[in-house]
């Protein structure tokens, strides 16, 4: 087996027990990156030297008795918005070409001391705000299952670059839906943590202030709950950090039985919205799955208060976009990506009243939730109501036959961003176009093991492909 083939976990493992060594590994790694990249564009930032002399490093550790790391065979990309020490870091903004971080991000160090290693940068959007990977900077990401489609956004180029085997894990940022999107156009798995589970005090402000977190991706769900116990844990500097160690233990629940646990189904949040005949039965599949594993499954939606929507709520990310860069955006717009232009010239004409009234309106949504929670453990619903699409347009042109707006894939997730919850996205299948599908599961705050434990209850009903690389058209792959 080619060692990219390996989850993180099984790298770990395998260098562990001598059946392989780091060396063999990082360089396996390199080369899938020189190979498979040029076509990807998933990796904008690649560094051949530093994940061979992290190879060395771990082979010379062992060869002195020590422990390896919980994390030892894990190569990590990081999203081009998350600082990694001495390295640049852009946010896909022209704004930023020229930046260069003075400190690794506090989820970077922690997957270091974990003993991972950074295997190089992905592509975002600008700011990490559109559904898509593209930039002026870098270019646009393609979707390893089918080059001409988009893998998503913002964190397109992590899930790109995890799907095809550049790297097992991503650090991501996830603020209305960035990692969890991307992973399921990709066929990965993709975790947003309960806000303040991950610490990110050290980095770019950001347009959404406390919708945004350090996000995970991995091909596997034991990867991604391994990464989450590396890298949470308590940081006085994030203000949404709780003040004790809650103990994640993710790891340890993966394979506990679901018998008592309340599983609400809301195969459209109760909320108007279009669903692919294929992504709603992605969803009812995923429902059996857990049902048929002991779980009760209720059909509930959570109750709204009157007018949810993304739009009631877009003013914080427009007024946030315009608080940190409508100053530059007025002297040189043709720095921007116009996508991001529009955003900010939106929010600079937003009067206080709309901020609030959206921020009043999320307090309402987390209230309401609230309830809901109280009465069941967990919440199934789509990651995206539709597969991928081509690569030059922001969105579906149409769903479920409906003409789509270019939110209208992104309606299942930011309503968890503006509520704080974990939610993960884990692969559920393949759409009759044969590209992916995932379905999201939601849980209480801090809640985050649970939800992981019934995402793996479904991969394991899933087929095994997808916890390994995604070959790309031969063609593709050799130019």
């Amino acid at each position: 087996m080619n060692p990219i083939e390996l989850t993180a976990l099984e790298a770990t493992d395998a260098i562990a027990h001598g059946a392989l060594s780091a060396r063999e590994l990082a360089q396996a790694q390199v080369e899938a990156v020189e190979r498979l990249n040029p076509r990807l564009n998933a990796l904008v930032r690649f560094d051949a030297e530093a994940a061979l002399a992290a190879g060395r490093a771990m082979d010379a550790a062992r060869a002195r008795g020590e422990r390896p790391g919980a994390l030892a065979g894990a190569f990590a990309t990081v999203k081009d918005n998350i600082w990694v020490a001495d390295r640049p870091v852009s946010q896909g903004s022209a704004l930023f070409a020229d930046f260069v971080a003075p400190a690794d991000a506090l989820a970077v160090a922690r997957l270091r001391a974990a003993g991972g290693s950074y295997l190089g940068t992905s592509n975002c959007s600008e700011f990490a705000c559109k559904g898509v990977t593209t930039n002026r900077l870098f270019g646009a990401t393609r979707n390893p299952w089918r080059l001409e489609c988009t893998p998503g956004g913002s964190s397109g180029g992590a899930a790109a670059a995890v799907a095809a085997g550049l790297g097992q894990v991503a650090l991501t940022t996830d603020g209305g839906g960035s990692t969890r999107r991307p992973a399921a156009h990709c066929g990965v798995v993709g975790l947003k943590p309960s806000a303040g589970l991950i610490p990110h005090p050290l980095g770019f402000a950001e347009p959404v202030f406390g919708n945004s977190v350090i996000g995970i991706m991995a091909r596997s769900v034991a990867d991604a709950a391994a990464v989450l116990e590396a890298v949470a844990g308590p940081d006085r500097r994030d203000p949404q950090c709780p003040p004790g160690d809650l103990g994640v233990a993710a790891a340890s629940r993966l394979d506990a039985p679901l018998a008592g646990l309340r599983i609400a189904f809301s195969p459209r949040l109760g909320l108007d919205v279009a669903v692919d005949a294929d992504a709603a039965a992605a969803t009812r599949a995923a429902a059996a799955w857990l049902a048929e594993a002991g779980a009760e499954l209720v059909d509930r939606d959570p109750p709204w208060p009157a007018g949810t929507s993304e739009e009631v709520l877009m003013p914080l990310q427009l007024g946030g976009l315009a608080a940190l860069y409508g100053a530059q955006f007025r002297r040189e717009p043709a720095l921007f990506d116009p996508d991001i232009g529009a955003q900010i010239d939106k929010g600079l004409g937003l009067d206080a009243a709309a901020v609030a009234h959206a921020l009043l309106h999320r307090a309402a949504m987390f209230r309401a939730l609230a309830g809901f929670f109280a009465e069941v453990d967990l919440l199934l619903c789509p990651t995206t109501p539709c597969t991928a699409w081509p690569l030059e347009a922001l969105g579906p042109a149409t769903i479920e036959g409906r003409p789509a707006s270019p939110r209208a894939h992104a309606v299942f997730t930011p309503a968890f961003n503006h509520t704080f919850l974990p939610a993960c996205s884990v692969p559920a299948g393949l759409a009759a176009n044969g590209l992916p599908l995932g379905v999201q599961l939601v849980g209480w705050r801090f809640d985050d093991a649970r939800v992981l434990q019934a995402a793996a209850c479904i991969e394991r009903r899933t087929d095994p492909a997808f916890r390994r690389p995604r070959p790309l058209p031969q063609a593709a792959a050799d130019d």
